[in-house]
């Protein structure tokens, strides 16, 4: 007999009361990813003191994190199809908040490196299926206003995640900075069990299919790392050469599989190729700069740490306002129309920012970081909006988990190509803005390309969004 929540009709979103429980729950688990994700980067020179290891070797508190979330986040997004979406987001806040609680015993960096994979390990189960679970929460024709909702969460959380590590290492040992997203994982549990429930599918987890992604993208990304930052480039490229064989390998079983853990199928329609490779651009481009820009302001304008935090804070900020406004037009406007304005907007700012002048103030640089975070804002929930509505219901999780596996490869790929510049001498000054705006051309190009009627194929399955987007638009 099938639960109450399961009898749920799952096309139209949940009813209310019920659905704004979701939400919180849903808000509350995209935090706890984020604020974790970023809230190590303050605490590492107070960890590298405190448990004997350099600098260098640290940093791999952060890369260890982000790799493991690469390489697992599709498996886990296949995994929710056929045990449930609902029980794979909760089991992964459940790992989460063990291993958090295991920092508070690590005395060394190995044990620290692993509790941190096991942290990844649930950040990965919960953002593997987050974006089927909005989805299904939300009404078709609220499907952009949910996922500008989500980006909101993203980008506040992100700019939060430096100044709660910061108040919580001045007050408490290093331990307590990984443990400051366990309320949002305790939050999100309780308020869960308003979260949607759909039937598992009866399919075959392919466990097999599973370890190649995870070998593909972890071999190709941890490669591209060690190019950078190790001393063997031999080494490095043939760790990039055998995940890239790997890849073309997987890739062609993948396509001979009826539900591929890599979505071959959902890559084989146009609209959302496009739309992955123009996320995939966005991403290294706002990546690049953020990165970047401290660089800039420190060795060029003798900012200090301080000025620096203020002086990228209306990225963020202003991407709070715009994101939501985003996705509420993306249920009335074209998804390619919009991408193609935000990405114009972000060229124009991305350039000014590259040409600034050499007397430049604060008020200077933080009109033009606004812009670049509203151009930015307008482009990104439209076409999330646009990959998981395009996706045949069945495959919800699966378009969810591609959105989340692309923000954080671009993400990655950003912080490596930033490496690589400030290792050739040139990333600190205007050219990794130069090359983040000609990021933007192709992802803007990518956006408008999206308007070509012969893109919009009705034999397609889609779903309830996406044809109220075509009938609004019309």
């Amino acid at each position: 007999m099938r639960s109450p929540a399961r009898a749920v009709a799952q096309t139209d979103g949940l009813p209310l009361p019920r659905r704004y429980a979701a939400i919180l729950a849903l808000c509350c688990g995209t935090a706890l990813v984020i604020i974790d994700g970023g809230v190590a980067n303050v605490a590492l020179p107070t960890i590298a003191r405190d448990l004997g290891v350099g600098s260098s070797a640290v940093v791999s508190i952060v890369t260890v994190y982000q790799l493991m979330l690469v390489m697992l986040m599709l498996p886990f997004a296949a995994l929710g199809e056929r045990i449930g979406l609902k029980r794979t987001y909760q089991l992964g806040q459940a790992i989460f908040t063990v291993a958090t609680l295991l920092c508070f015993f690590a005395k060394s960096l190995p044990f620290l490196l692993v509790v941190r994979a096991g942290q990844a390990i649930g950040a990965a189960a919960t953002l593997g299926v987050g974006s089927a679970l909005i989805r299904q929460t939300y009404p078709a024709k609220q499907l952009g206003r949910g996922l500008g909702v989500n980006s909101v969460i993203v980008a506040s959380s992100a700019a939060a995640a430096p100044t709660v590590g910061g108040l919580i290492l001045g007050v408490a040992p290093w331990p307590w900075v990984f443990a400051s997203a366990v309320p949002f994982a305790i939050a999100s549990l309780l308020f869960g069990r308003a979260l949607p429930d759909p039937a598992p599918r009866d399919r075959h987890f392919d466990v097999v299919g599973a370890v190649q992604c995870a070998a593909m993208f972890g071999l190709v990304i941890g490669g591209a790392e060690s190019a950078v930052h190790g001393d063997s480039p031999v080494v490095s490229a043939a760790i990039v050469l055998i995940g890239a064989l790997v890849g073309v390998y997987y890739v062609r079983r993948e396509r001979g599989t009826a539900n591929p853990i890599l979505p071959v199928d959902l890559l084989g329609q146009p609209v959302i190729a496009l739309s992955v490779i123009g996320a995939y651009t966005a991403f290294i481009a706002s990546m690049t700069l953020l990165l970047s820009t401290p660089f800039r302001l420190t060795h060029d304008y003798g900012f200090s740490p301080a000025q620096v935090g203020a002086a990228i804070a209306p990225w963020p900020l202003t991407n709070m306002i715009v994101a939501p406004l985003a996705g509420w037009l993306s249920d009335r406007i074209p998804a390619g129309l919009l991408g193609g304005i935000g990405m114009i907007v972000s060229v124009v700012a991305l350039t000014l920012l590259a040409l600034l002048p050499a007397d430049a103030a604060y008020v200077d640089i933080a009109w033009r970081m606004a812009l670049c975070g509203s151009g930015f804002g307008i482009f990104l929930p439209p076409n999330a909006r646009l990959i998981i509505g395009s996706a045949p219901q069945v495959r919800a999780a699966a378009a969810g988990g591609l959105v989340s596996t692309v923000r954080l490869l671009g993400q990655t790929t950003g912080a490596t190509l930033v490496a690589l510049l400030l290792a050739i001498g040139v990333g600190a000054g205007r050219v990794p803005a130069l090359v983040a705006a000609g990021l933007a051309v192709v992802a803007g190009l990518c956006s408008i390309a999206r308007l070509r009627p012969s893109l919009r194929n009705p034999d397609r399955a889609e779903s309830e969004a996406a044809q109220i987007t075509m009938r609004t638009a019309r």
